[in-house]
């Protein structure tokens, strides 16, 4: 059993999937599991408040579990009077005995559990397939798969609400500026988030609004800052572009990123940067204030209309600057809007809704990710091929944070589908 996990043991201990068969205590008194307390997911001892007798003698306090009882040395718990507190440890194997910083020794028992929901466990993060429960997913019904969807699309957006606080501390809690920058990281996509971040942050949303009637300004700024005027083209969009861009420059005490920052190998010519960067300078030019305007509106199908951007006409016939091509319009596509929605403007919703409290906004945020359309992807993909359908991108995003947190990692045991497997089968051999 040598795949045995503390979080395993936690399992078990926390939905009671023991019995006192189960634990022997070492000690010649007897013991008796009261309260097993309240699972501690944060630095200190595993469970809080639990609660135990030893003999005639009722103790209230904090248990620890260990693989091995010189783990409580090997992680340095002798020297921490946090584990004073400690009333019991569990352990599979008692290879010495540790005591509190008080000399006191701490009681110990060693925990045995069931046989074949650990022979389960380990099928399960030993299995090669993807989703280790592949198997067992028709046992679980639709209420116990959704329900569990709620908590998964709120790990998501809490994921993905880092990054919106790190930048909204950034500007100073300016949410219009902040909206302003992770958009601008969302048209980069995964490749070319980074430098549209950076590009964002140097050049401010407040100077864009200055120039939104002019479409060739827009470009000249954004490009100019990019980086991607610094080099020498006899192209003359090129040309006229670097000279407005100088003027501008100097206008503002502008400072452009570096150019080699930006990513072209094993892009689709449609998502190249420059695409990117003139579509974002149409989407300024017919928008200001664009992210109170999205948070006061209910409806998603008019906020998604605001997206509809495409390119200057120069970029009908280039991909590249001076590098001519066949003709076409390059729209932003449907795809990338979608994304946008979904990985952007929901998040951001939801957290505007929470810190100012006005959770109508975190429930129209769950209303939206209900109205879009499931997102179609290589995860996605693994839970069709299994049977799981994602009806829309609130199950799309909910399946795909299951996949990456918790089947990709083999957590089975902190997985509610794991848990009810496990369940399911102690239950088989009781």
């Amino acid at each position: 059993m040598e795949k045995i996990s503390e979080n395993l043991l936690h399992f078990l201990w926390r939905n009671r999937l023991f019995s006192p068969e189960d634990i022997e205590f070492l000690s010649d008194e007897p013991l008796e599991i009261l309260r097993t307390g309240q699972h501690n997911t944060d630095a200190g001892p595993d469970f809080f408040n639990a609660g135990i007798k030893i003999g005639n003698t009722q103790w209230a306090g904090n248990i620890e579990f260990h693989l091995k009882s010189s783990d409580w040395i090997k992680h340095g718990h002798h020297k921490n009077e946090a584990y004073d507190s400690v009333i019991l440890q569990l352990v599979l194997q008692n290879d010495m005995t540790i005591f509190r910083t008080t000399g006191e020794p701490v009681p110990t028992a060693i925990f045995k559990p069931n046989k074949e929901i650990l022979k389960k466990y380990e099928s399960l993060i030993s299995s090669e397939h993807s989703i280790a429960c592949y198997a067992d997913l028709q046992h679980i019904n639709s209420f116990q798969l959704h329900s569990w969807f709620n908590a998964l699309w709120a790990e998501r957006i809490e994921k993905k609400s880092d990054d919106i606080k790190r930048i909204l501390q950034y500007t100073t809690q300016n949410w219009e500026e902040t909206f302003y920058i992770n958009l601008a990281r969302s048209f980069g996509s995964k490749v070319n988030a980074e430098p549209f971040e950076l590009l964002a942050k140097s050049l401010p949303s407040i100077v864009l609004a200055k120039h939104k009637s002019s479409r060739f300004q827009l470009e000249a700024l954004l490009f100019g800052q990019a980086g991607m005027l610094e080099h020498a083209c006899e192209d003359e969009y090129f040309l006229v572009l670097k000279k407005e861009y100088q003027f501008l420059k100097a206008k503002y005490q502008l400072k452009p990123i570096a150019a080699h920052l930006w990513k072209f190998m094993r892009l689709r010519p449609a998502n190249f940067p420059t695409l990117r960067i003139s579509q974002l300078a149409h989407l300024v030019s017919k928008s200001s204030h664009l992210f109170s305007k999205l948070i006061e509106n209910e409806n998603i199908t008019s906020i998604e209309a605001n997206f509809d951007c495409e390119t200057s006409e120069y970029w009908h016939t280039h991909f590249r600057f001076g590098k001519p091509s066949a003709q076409s319009v390059k729209n932003f596509g449907k795809t990338a809007v979608h994304g946008i929605l979904v990985n952007t403007l929901l998040p951001i919703l939801f957290l505007y809704g929470q810190e100012r409290d006005k959770y109508e906004l975190t429930e129209r945020a769950v209303q939206f990710a209900e109205q879009l359309k499931a997102e179609k992807n290589a995860v996605t993909e693994k839970w069709l091929n299994v049977g799981i359908k994602n009806e829309n991108a609130f199950a799309s995003q909910a399946l795909t944070q299951l996949y990456n947190a918790y089947c990709e990692p083999k957590r089975c045991s902190d997985c509610r589908i794991g848990g009810l497997i496990l369940q399911k089968q102690i239950k088989q051999n009781t």
